[in-house]
């Protein structure tokens, strides 16, 4: 098995140092943050992720998986140093390479010769080259090993990917790379850097083309009178388009959607193409988080309350960057309106818009509300009593961004009912 270094600790990174020590290889990751690093040592897990506690707990009791704050110690033994770190948008749009560049340079003097320094952040194309240029190294090979890694379900990603893309101008580093996932048995493309750097930013950027189509498709059936469910249900039996993204919502977010997409039209400037259908994407999508917000404040004057059910960009995450509903949220806000919100991994005050009321229940998020709103889909919101919910608002209305509750149950307990596309 193989000597790993993984370089920050984040959400990529942090999963893939324990996967990688539970497929069992001996990790060790490196983060600059020292409390950070201290926590984990201590078993703490900063972040909400689903089996990640049990796999770095199973990995450190196995001595496979350590973390510390000096480079040397990381990437001294190490054959393999996958960069982790973040890569910001820009204000021009295109990921910024600030960190990689950092890392790169911090590493350079302690990795050993014939290592392989791998690209696991989301990077434009070229940025092998970068990375090259940064370490001065010609003795150690660059690849590019982009992750497809879904937050919530980012540990099963990893043990059961779809695929595993490598690209480098060394195939036989590449390769090296590709081994270290002998234990998933999937599929593996290897490539050049430019290739497989695409790949990322054209698979998120169409996951995000289908999320917009559907919520549009969505529109059209609120005003012809169909349902969304069925025609989405009828559209995915169909084997070249699939179930999977045509859930319509009130707009797509997260930490990759948004950079992602942004990154690759400026990719497409650079390689002298318009992406007009990627800017159409987007668009669509700021449209849906002011229709959502148009919807639920209709009928509302300035002074009157919403209730807001989750804040994270969606279930089974703790991450509020680039939420859809702090989106809405905003847009509420400059409506005058008021907005008491509950999600189950937000406490205390809501940093990021201190005017939004955070309760400690859905129920209590009701409290002397004008209307309800649904933004994030944890499960839990869809057994809340619709009776006790009507006791706590001023007006039997809900807005279900999500198409998350029964319908038929809700109208049944005086709510007016609307959901998306339905």
């Amino acid at each position: 098995m193989a000597q790993i270094a993984v370089i920050g600790t984040g959400y990529v990174g942090l999963t893939t140092g324990a996967c990688f020590a539970h497929l069992g290889h001996g990790v060790v990751c490196l983060d600059v943050d020292a409390h950070k690093v201290a926590r984990l040592n201590s078993g703490e897990i900063p972040i909400l992720e689903d089996q990640l506690p049990e796999l770095v707990k199973q990995g450190m009791t196995s001595g496979r998986l350590t973390f510390t704050t000096e480079t040397a110690e990381a990437v001294g033994g190490a054959e393999f140093a996958f960069l982790c770190v973040p890569t910001p948008q820009s204000e021009s749009g295109e990921a910024d390479l600030t960190y990689v560049e950092m890392a790169a340079r911090e590493i350079a003097p302690h990795i050993p010769r014939d290592s392989v320094v791998v690209n696991k952040s989301t990077v434009p194309v070229g940025s092998t080259r970068v990375v090259e240029r940064a370490m001065r190294r010609s003795d150690v090979h660059v690849v590019s090993n982009p992750e497809f890694l879904r937050e919530g379900t980012a540990v099963h990603d990893f043990l059961n990917p779809d695929r595993v893309v490598v690209g480098g101008d060394d195939q036989a580093a590449a390769m090296r790379v590709a081994e270290l996932y002998a234990g998933t048995k999937a599929p593996v493309v290897v490539t050049d850097a430019a290739s497989a750097e695409m790949i990322k930013y054209a698979a998120n950027a169409f996951l995000a083309t289908k999320i917009s189509f559907v919520n549009a498709v969505a529109t059209i059936c609120e005003g012809v009178g169909a349902d969304i469910r069925d025609v989405v249900r009828g559209m995915g039996y169909d084997k070249r388009i699939g179930h999977d993204f045509l859930r319509p919502g009130p707009g797509w977010g997260g930490s990759c959607f948004p950079k992602d997409t942004t990154a690759l039209l400026r990719i497409a400037e650079q390689a002298d193409y318009r992406f007009d259908l990627l800017e159409g994407v987007i668009a669509a999508n700021l449209g849906q988080f002011d229709r959502t917000a148009e919807r639920i404040a209709a009928g509302l004057t300035a002074g009157e309350t919403v209730a807001v059910w989750g804040l994270t960009f969606k279930a089974l995450t703790d991450d509020l960057r680039d939420s859809p509903s702090l989106e809405i949220v905003r847009r509420l806000l400059k409506k005058g309106l008021r907005v008491q919100a509950f999600d189950p991994t937000v406490s205390g005050n809501l940093a990021v818009i201190p005017e939004v009321v955070i309760t400690d229940s859905e129920l209590r998020a009701c409290d002397g509300a004008s209307v309800l709103a649904v933004l994030t889909e944890w499960e839990n919101f869809r057994w809340v009593d619709p009776s006790e919910v009507a006791n706590r608002l001023s007006t039997r209305r809900v807005v279900d961004g999500r198409n998350l509750l029964d319908r038929s149950v809700w109208r049944s307990a005086g709510f007016d009912y609307q959901g998306i596309g339905r």
